[in-house]
């Protein structure tokens, strides 16, 4: 086996068995986050959909591993992750900051031939072209913990458990240095995979025009759904998100059906 190849089980985690040749879901969280988040999807999508939830250095068994904080090697590393083994048909789904390294993944897969990639599903983030000054990565402590607060994202039990949240704010801090540092390459070609957006309705960071512009990022097909709630909205719509992923899954493989002569 080689190295690249040997990374697979260092950064994906596979929480349910599938059945032979199912479509893989590559499920990449947000800043801070970590794989069992996907927990309940992968449940809910098992056997038909195999789903590989990423587990970012920094965090959980990876805690001994420093974080990255640049979002492209980020999105580097985790690519040649799952490319060091036989791919098969693949969607990419990312919430927040892993819904910009689900873009810059697709990228690079569509770079190297594409033909894997059935489409992407972006969650809770604006287009990455639409760029926004942010500095929550410069805040001291305290109004790092005040940002997740706010978006509420995190159990209150965590947030009040001082050792717990210090043991996260590395991982945290590196999380938001890495996307709000993140620039979009404008010269770059639109992708040619279709692209579903997710998003809350009254996420205080996301914009309904900021999320409907990955649009202008795909010259495949564009779905676009609004769900009553917040950054987080897919906290508390769990069947919903998970019946909207599954469509979305089943409308690229249709896509990417070959059609009768």
């Amino acid at each position: 086996m080689s190295a690249v190849s040997g990374q697979f089980d260092t950064w994906f985690r596979r929480y349910e068995p599938a059945s032979p040749g199912a479509v893989k879901l590559l499920a990449l969280p947000h800043a801070g986050g970590s794989a069992p988040y996907f927990l309940p999807l992968a449940r809910a999508l098992a056997p038909r959909v195999d789903v590989l939830c990423v587990q970012y250095p920094g965090r959980l068994d990876r805690h001994r591993e420093p974080p990255l904080t640049d979002l492209r090697e980020l999105a580097e590393r985790v690519y040649r992750a799952l490319v060091g083994e036989p791919v098969g048909p693949v969607v990419l789904f990312g919430h927040s900051m892993g819904a910009v390294l689900a873009y810059e993944i697709a990228r690079r897969l569509e770079r190297a031939g594409g033909g894997e990639l059935l489409g992407v599903i972006a969650s809770g983030r604006r287009a990455p072209h639409r760029f926004r000054e942010e500095t929550v990565h410069l805040r001291d402590d305290e109004g790092l913990i005040a940002e997740i607060r706010e978006l509420s994202g995190t159990d209150k039990g965590i947030l009040e458990d001082e050792e717990l949240v210090r043991m996260v704010l590395p991982a945290l801090r590196a999380d938001y240095r890495a996307v709000e540092t993140y620039r979009e390459s404008p010269e770059v070609p639109p992708l040619a995979a279709p692209v579903t957006v997710l998003t809350g309705e009254s996420d205080p960071r996301v914009g309904l025009d900021d999320a409907r512009a990955w649009q202008e990022l795909t010259s495949g097909a564009f779905r676009f759904r609004s769900f009553p709630g917040g950054h987080f909205y897919l906290n508390n719509r769990p069947g919903e998100v998970t019946a909207a992923v599954r469509e979305s899954i089943e409308a690229f493989r249709g896509a990417a059906a070959p059609t009768s002569p």
